[in-house]
């Protein structure tokens, strides 16, 4: 029992004890166990009573949803009778709304286009397919382009990033989304497929991330396809499988290519995957820094954010590139660039970052040492060869969620976050005000699609317009109360460029 200052009466406890040890009735033992047990839970004050039902904590409901089958053997309602969409549970939709509410205040470029174009809604009539990691910052670009004009079906791009409650949160809001945390691989397809065939909607637009919503269009729904005004792709995986459709005369659609933009390369990929890599490691395996070895894979954008972190730590760095600039870039900021082969066995974390397949081999895991760390940064889950350990003569062993130890014969163990696939967002979270500068762009890119006239846009993949770059950044620097300078007639006629922009040529490297 409680007292008037909520402290526990450790007296009253002792006496409810000793009661129900003595009873000789079972059906009375039994009332007094329930009695205490319930004053042993804590207890909530009004407050948090009248802000949300008691019962629906967000630990309890998640917890007990993870132990239910698929989602897909459930039929769910939303508050409005709603039943398109297919998500863990429509329960955490109060805490996913929430994280949607932090999300915004971090995201105050998207926010700005928002309320800047919703009255005109631009992309009024545009029906879109979208694939990309189901989080509370992506939840505020779908509804951004909703509010827009626009209708989406949305699915998930990574079987282990999305999050229930967010999720949940689009579903009562009634957005048609199909996406839960642990998605196998049947059920990924699957969700991809509900947002394509959905009766009486025909897709005129995709926004996708890594490319799987594409392809399914493009191999099973190829009619829809080449019906479509446009792709916006954010990743470097789809990127590759759009200019290898491209090259080979099979892309009928024009796309424009985000990943590449300088708003998604120089602020996304190097800023935050700077902070993210380190939470990803400190959440999943509270691993120190400060004199580990590190081998991170690739020096683009990603592979530098990673490194700078990780230096900034006391992390020992070394670095594997192919390309003999980016491996310049490393070696003149201090890193030493190695071949793989040649520190395999002494490294005590291993971090691809390539976007490449089959960057670390089963020859190369036999080799850690024991208690490596294995993650990946890169989009794509093909850089480390996983399968190649799914093997009988290897133990899987879990530790906790995303966490395996994969055990050799002789009793070596490494440690391998996430099955190998995106490590930041299926371990931990990424920034909300970096997110909000590639989702800006995003949403510009679609608008620029759908809204060209005829004719503009071939059949082929393009770059984001240097004017649309610089917009992105431009509604995004009152957020640091930031004062461009504005060159004069004469200053800008020098440099020949327009007073307003774009002020760089579009070779210009950043």
């Amino acid at each position: 029992m409680s007292n008037s200052n909520g402290m526990w009466n450790r007296k009253n406890s002792v006496a409810i004890k000793s009661q129900a040890a003595q009873s000789t009735k079972p059906e009375i033992r039994g009332e007094v166990e329930r009695k205490r047990q319930s004053w042993l839970r804590p207890q909530l004050s009004y407050g948090s009573v009248s802000s949300y039902d008691s019962t629906a904590s967000y630990t309890d409901s998640y917890s007990s949803d993870e132990d239910e089958g698929s989602p897909r053997d459930r039929q769910q309602k939303n508050s409005k009778g709603g039943s398109d969409f297919c998500v863990k549970s429509i329960k955490l939709a109060d805490f996913g709304r929430r994280e949607i509410e932090i999300a915004e205040q971090e995201m105050p470029g998207l926010m700005l286009l928002r309320k800047r174009n919703c009255t005109d809604k631009p992309l009024e009539g545009a029906k879109i397919v979208a694939c990309t990691h189901v989080t509370a910052q992506a939840a505020v670009l779908i509804e951004t382009l909703a509010a827009l004009g626009a209708q989406i079906r949305w699915s998930a791009c990574n079987i282990y990033s999305t999050q229930n409650e967010v999720a949940a949160a689009m579903a009562e809001a009634g957005f048609p989304i199909f996406a839960w945390k642990g998605e196998s691989e049947e059920d990924f397809w699957w969700c991809i497929e509900k947002c394509i065939t959905a009766p009486g909607y025909q897709p005129n637009m995709v926004l996708d991330d890594g490319g799987d919503a594409t392809h399914l269009m493009y191999k099973k729904f190829n009619g829809t396809f080449n019906t479509l005004k446009g792709i916006v792709e954010e990743s470097v995986t789809g990127v590759h499988r759009l200019y290898q459709l491209s090259k080979q005369s099979k892309l009928t659609v024009p796309a424009m290519n985000v990943n590449d933009s300088v708003t998604k390369t120089k602020f996304d990929n190097l800023y935050c995957c700077r902070e993210s890599i380190l939470d990803s490691l400190k959440r999943t395996t509270d691993v120190m820094f400060g004199g580990k070895q590190v081998l991170v894979c690739g020096y683009g954008e990603v592979g530098k954010g990673c490194c700078f972190a990780l230096k900034g730590l006391g992390a020992i760095v070394y670095v594997t590139e192919i390309d003999p600039i980016c491996a310049l870039q490393a070696c003149m900021d201090g890193f030493r660039v190695v071949k793989i082969e040649e520190v395999v066995k002494h490294i005590d974390i291993l971090i691809t970052a390539t976007g490449n397949k089959h960057v670390v081999t089963r020859e190369h895991l036999d080799r850690l040492k024991n208690g490596c760390i294995v993650c990946n940064m890169g989009h794509s889950n093909t850089e480390i060869d996983v399968a190649s350990i799914r093997t009988s003569d290897l133990t899987w062993e879990k530790v906790r969620t995303q966490v395996d130890h994969i055990i050799w014969p002789d009793g070596k163990r490494i440690v391998l976050l996430a099955e190998g696939r995106l490590v930041n967002l299926s371990c931990s979270s990424v920034p909300s005000f970096v997110v909000s500068i590639t989702a800006t762009t995003q949403a510009i890119a679609l608008i620029e699609l759908y809204k060209a006239p005829p004719g503009r846009y071939k059949h082929d993949v393009y770059l984001l317009p240097k004017k649309m770059d610089e917009y992105v950044a431009m509604l995004h620097l009152p957020t640091f109360d930031a004062h461009l300078t504005e060159p004069s007639d004469d200053q800008a006629k020098y440099l020949g460029v327009n007073k307003t922009g774009p002020f760089k040529p579009n070779y210009y490297r950043y």
